[in-house]
């Protein structure tokens, strides 16, 4: 039997090591921040021979001199093929600069038959309302996760069972924003649904190992230690749980090869950091929220145990 308990603080380790990486790439890449959250500038375009998308964001920068990124989208039932380039900033893109970046996109794929199909503008208040917003989903969910888990368990340790699920899936949320980071993909609605699914997965395994930390007490009663309690119950279930990611890991490796493939940005986006997160929604479910649950159980009966009663 694998002990998870005995080797917690190596496990505490290896993800402070990773957050530590994540806030210096933090600190050395900064975080963009997309249109959808930033405001700024959408110009979309039509074209009919290839067209490379990193090639097309040094274009525009050089043209307008503004972070730029760059995407292409393709309807194969309409057989369309889409440049869609974003210019998130404070200040959107007057005509002339809309006719500079047109202009030498067209110089630089003279084949590709580009026409200005679309031009829109978001207004930075809207961006920030929808980051807003998305930042508001993220703490409901972690709040009614909160709230369900304490209630769900509260043989266990109730709301201490919620609190230290929740430690574990503010774990998978930096994992996932440090990869938007370490990747330079700048944060849109792609970041928000990659957060929220992760959330989902990640309280899924925990749950199961919960339920089996439940049962195996309702079984044992006071026969084993919490941390044979938690050992045990986790290498019941470890098989389960990577199983179970190691699916979905496959499953998204293949969306982002396809999205890689097609040059298909918004997939690719989202994709990527899922990769990531379903590692480190495993890895936390396994070697964070159940050695933190067993460490506050051992520190709550301690704390019974040195109070002394009161002689009336």
């Amino acid at each position: 039997m694998i002990r998870f308990y005995k080797h917690r603080y190596m496990y505490f380790a290896i993800s402070l090591c990773l957050i530590l990486f994540g806030l210096v790439a933090a600190f050395v890449n900064g975080i963009q921040l997309d249109i959808q959250f930033k405001g700024g500038t959408i110009l979309k375009y039509t074209y009919s021979a290839a067209i490379n998308a990193d090639q097309a964001e040094k274009i525009v920068e050089q043209a307008v001199g503004r972070t730029t990124n760059c995407q292409l989208q393709s309807n194969m039932a309409k057989d369309e093929h889409m440049l869609i380039v974003s210019l998130a900033s404070n200040e959107a893109l007057t005509s002339q600069e809309q006719e500079k970046v047109t202009s030498a996109l067209t110089q630089a794929n003279p084949d590709a038959q580009l026409a200005l199909s679309e031009s829109l503008t978001v207004e930075p208040f809207v961006g920030k309302h929808f980051f807003t917003n998305g930042m508001i989903a993220i703490t409901l969910s972690f709040l009614l996760i909160l709230i369900y888990v304490g209630w769900r368990f509260r043989n266990i340790g109730g709301f201490s069972a919620g609190t230290m699920a929740i430690i574990a899936l503010f774990h998978d949320v930096f994992i996932v924003t440090a990869v938007f980071i370490i990747f330079k993909i700048p944060i849109n609605d792609s970041f928000i649904a990659a957060i929220l699914t992760i959330i989902g997965f990640s309280i899924n395994d925990t749950i199961v190992i919960y339920d089996r930390i439940r049962e195996n007490e309702r079984l044992l009663r006071n026969k084993v230690s919490a941390e044979e309690l938690v050992d045990l119950s986790i290498n019941q279930s470890i098989m389960r749980s990577i199983n179970t990611n190691i699916a979905v890991f496959v499953s998204i490796t293949v969306i982002y090869i396809f999205a890689q493939i097609y040059d298909i940005g918004s997939i690719r986006a989202f994709a990527l950091p899922m990769m990531f997160g379903t590692i480190s929604g495993c890895y936390s479910t396994i070697c964070i929220a159940g050695p933190l649950w067993t460490m506050w159980q051992n520190y709550k009966h301690k704390a019974q145990s040195t109070i002394k009663p009161v002689k009336a």
